[in-house]
């Protein structure tokens, strides 16, 4: 076996956790295979003779290509950060695809990250790296070009904003259903009690149409004006299929037979805390929801 083919065999065999990587450095499914796929480049470039710890190796490569893209996508302003919606791993609801495990190992749901979507680069960077994926800060500082100390600081100061702005889910999957159920049925019957009933008086529920339906994006905050705008799609809601969003339940919004949104919940205490809605056409064309044909 010759050294690239050897190199591309290892590569495969940690390509699942480079996506993984990838996908929480960049809220992008599409994005993260681009980024596995330059590392792969790079990689096979520079050759990895002398090379001791291979994943580490590939995992480091795969951080600097997601950085570049961060900066850049920074840099271009495309889109205001309170608007977007990171890219859901949509699922059968009775469970996740084997594809999907990697990807969604750590509870890497929604609400974590539109977190990290407020981030600056270098800091989602680190705190991924270390506190996910447990990467040494020696190995991290020359990817962001800084101390290990400063790296540290860096992880630390975004472990912050993670803690103070991420609510811990309930535990029991069912009991979470119950509650996006009841939201659905709720919201189907016009019943604004109803919803009031499901929704913490602090909900927070975020929208985002891409540019193909700007008036869709919003952020909404309180149960009223939430209950309100479930009922503007009151229509929309008959047409809805249940969906695992990132491990938690959630729903695929249908338009004429097309999918027109996918919405991921959180619920804590018997409660929506938050709600993340992608309408975005262009992106919604690029998930993979093949399997809800097969249902």
């Amino acid at each position: 076996m010759g050294e690239n083919e050897w190199l591309a065999e290892r590569f495969e065999a940690n390509r699942p956790r480079l996506r993984a990587v990838a996908y929480r450095m960049l809220g992008s499914l599409s994005e993260a295979d681009d980024a596995v796929q330059d590392a792969w480049l790079r990689a096979s470039r520079a050759g990895a003779s002398g090379v001791e710890n291979m994943g580490g190796w590939l995992t480091t490569i795969v951080a600097r290509v997601c950085l570049n893209m961060l900066q850049s996508r920074k840099s271009k302003r495309e889109e205001p950060l309170d608007m977007r919606v990171p890219d859901p791993v949509v699922s059968r609801p009775d469970g996740t695809d084997p594809e999907h495990e990697a990807l969604l190992a750590d509870s890497v749901g929604l609400a974590l990250l539109v977190v990290l979507e407020t981030l600056q680069p270098a800091e989602r960077l680190a705190f991924v790296l270390h506190d996910v994926f447990a990467v040494p800060f020696k190995d991290i500082a020359p990817i962001v070009e800084r101390s290990p100390t400063a790296a540290r600081q860096l992880a630390s100061r975004a472990r912050r904003r993670v803690q103070g702005a991420t609510p811990v889910p309930d535990p029991d999957l069912n009991r979470q259903r119950e509650v996006v159920d009841a939201f659905a049925k709720a919201a189907r019957a016009g019943d604004f009690e109803g919803l009031l009933a499901v929704l913490d008086p602090n909900v927070i529920l975020r929208a985002d149409g891409g540019k193909g339906l700007p008036r869709v994006s919003t952020v909404l905050h309180g149960a009223a004006a939430v209950a309100g705008q479930a009922l503007t799609y009151s229509g929309a809601a008959r047409f809805t299929r249940p969906v695992l969003v990132n491990g938690a339940p959630g729903f695929v919004v249908f338009a004429r037979g097309e999918p027109f949104a996918v919405g991921g919940f959180t619920v804590k205490d018997g409660k929506i805390v938050e709600m993340d809605i992608l309408a975005d056409p262009e992106r919604l064309r690029k998930l993979d929801l093949s399997f809800l044909d097969q249902e």
